[in-house]
Parts: C-alpha cells; sequence; structure tokens
C-alpha cells in the first residue's frame, strides 16, 4: 500500500505489478516493463519437424552459433577485449542478431560499437546504427537474460559521442565482429 509499483510482463503477454525494490531483480530475469521500447525479433529456433532416425546422422548439420574468435587468439587478447568478444558471442546467440541481419537486409551495412559501461557492473553496451535508425542493445554476460534491447531512436546524432566509436561490424546474417587488432 502507499508504493508506485511498475507493470512488468513476465511472460510478455500478462502485466504484474512490481514494487520499486524488485525492480531490478524482474529486469535480470527478463521481464519487460510496460512502455519500455521493444522491436519484434525472429526466433532464433525454427520449429523442428519431425523426421526419420537417418537424421540424427546427418553430418550436414550446422552448429548453432560459431564462435567469434578461434581459441589460439583468445589466449593473446587483453581482458577489454574478451568482454568484447563475450559480448558479440551473446549477442550473435540472442534472437537480435537475426532481427538486426534482417534490418540490414533493408538499411544497409550498418556502422557497429561495443562499449563497456562504467563501474565494477560487467555491463557492455553494444550499438548498431544505420543513417535513419539505431538500437542499443545491453550485454550483462552473469544475467538470466543476457542481452536486451535497451534504447532505440532515428537520429544517430542522439547517441552519446561514447557508444559511436565504431569498432566492430555486422555480416550479412547479422553475427556482430568485433575489430581487433591481428598481430
Amino acid at each position: 500500500m502507499g508504493e508506485r509499483s511498475v507493470r512488468f510482463a513476465p511472460n510478455g503477454e500478462e502485466f504484474v505489478d512490481v514494487c520499486p525494490l524488485c525492480q531490478d531483480a524482474a529486469i535480470e530475469h527478463g521481464w519487460i516493463k510496460e512502455g519500455s521500447p521493444t522491436t519484434p525479433t525472429v526466433p532464433n529456433e525454427r520449429r523442428r519437424r519431425r523426421r526419420g532416425l537417418a537424421s540424427l546422422f546427418d553430418m550436414r548439420r550446422q552448429q548453432q552459433s560459431e564462435p567469434v574468435v578461434a581459441e589460439p587468439i583468445l589466449r593473446r587478447l587483453s581482458a577489454p577485449e574478451l568482454e568484447m568478444v563475450e559480448a558479440a558471442d551473446l549477442f550473435n546467440a540472442s534472437d537480435y542478431r537475426r532481427t538486426v541481419g534482417g534490418i540490414a537486409k533493408s538499411l544497409g551495412e550498418p556502422r557497429a560499437s561495443i562499449v563497456p559501461l562504467s563501474g565494477v557492473s560487467g555491463e557492455l553496451v553494444v550499438t548498431v546504427a544505420w543513417d535513419i535508425s539505431w538500437y542499443q542493445y545491453r550485454v550483462l554476460p552473469d544475467s538470466a537474460q543476457p542481452v536486451r534491447l535497451a534504447e532505440r531512436g532515428h537520429e544517430v546524432t542522439d547517441l552519446d559521442p561514447s557508444f559511436k566509436r565504431w569498432n566492430a561490424h555486422v555480416e550479412d546474417d547479422g553475427r556482430l565482429v568485433p575489430e581487433i587488432q591481428r598481430v
């Protein structure tokens, strides 16, 4: 009584009231806040078809998500570069990868950046921008929902300059790849 609750949708359909003390926990569990920016996503996994026993041994099946960087390169990366690679891997495993890939088919090749937020939270911001639209995703590796849409807008000039360090690129299928110097 007397508290200002905020409505969240745990399953994306029905809303429940959440007290101010529990709002961070709701976001951590992937609940969607009423009125927050959302974007339609293309499901990452397609419906499985029932097939015969021979399909179990089919060598043509693809792996779900290839790592962004190969193992030998990972050994020589600095801590910030490793964070960028991990954020890119988490983004690529999410449904947002396919969404960005679909938008890129219409709007062309985007610019992208992966920037750590200041503080000790370990949270990174992935920004994907075209001339007429931009999206920002928050990546928190230890979270129940490691990638979530944080903001979106129309003018790239509205972005803070720290998020415009274009240090990554997006491939045709929407995969985010950090641009790390090769030795």
